[in-house]
């Protein structure tokens, strides 16, 4: 549902503002370009040692909210009625993306080159050795860390959310 608020900065506005919408208007359309900024927004959360495990699906399809309605059970109406749904996943490989995320950071100028390799030297084994269970929570933790600032953006957009943390498992 596209909210009576517009774009803001103001941080109590979108904080307390924030609410979980039931019934959206099905007429309200995110366009491309903001769906974008939405999502980049999102993932300037931060993540355990900075390895970004999210990853996101947008479906805005009439088709693919039909599809996914059916897994929704209590959240039938939210998923047919909105602009898109955003299905956050984990990626529990992310490890493998460390030399590349850690390489981008020295790009960029965010890390210097002798703090990336004292992180890929004692994090890499650290992680590559995780129990699987420890490697999921700190990965969980990380995606509602993403999915919190997802709304957040969406709010300061002018966009209300609804999380769906219920469906059906598909075994």
């Amino acid at each position: 549902m596209k909210s009576t608020l517009q774009r803001t900065n103001d941080f109590r506005e979108i904080t307390f503002g924030r609410r979980s919408v039931k019934l959206y208007d099905p007429e309200v359309k995110i366009s491309r370009e903001e769906m974008s900024e939405i999502l980049e927004g999102a993932t300037r959360a931060p993540s355990s040692v900075n390895l970004q495990p999210w990853r996101f699906l947008v479906i805005e399809s009439p088709e693919g909210k039909e599809k996914l309605a059916e897994l929704a059970r209590f959240n039938k109406t939210q998923v047919l009625t909105s602009s898109a749904v955003i299905a956050v996943f984990v990626d529990m490989n992310n490890v493998e993306y460390m030399d590349e995320i850690f390489g981008k950071a020295v790009e960029l100028g965010y890390m210097p080159q002798e703090v990336k390799d004292m992180q890929l030297s004692a994090v890499k084994p650290y992680y590559n050795n995780l129990p699987p269970a420890a490697l999921h929570d700190v990965n969980f933790i990380d995606a509602g860390l993403v999915s919190m600032q997802l709304m957040l953006v969406a709010r300061a957009y002018g966009y209300d959310t609804n999380p769906i943390g219920g469906y059906e498992r598909i075994k």
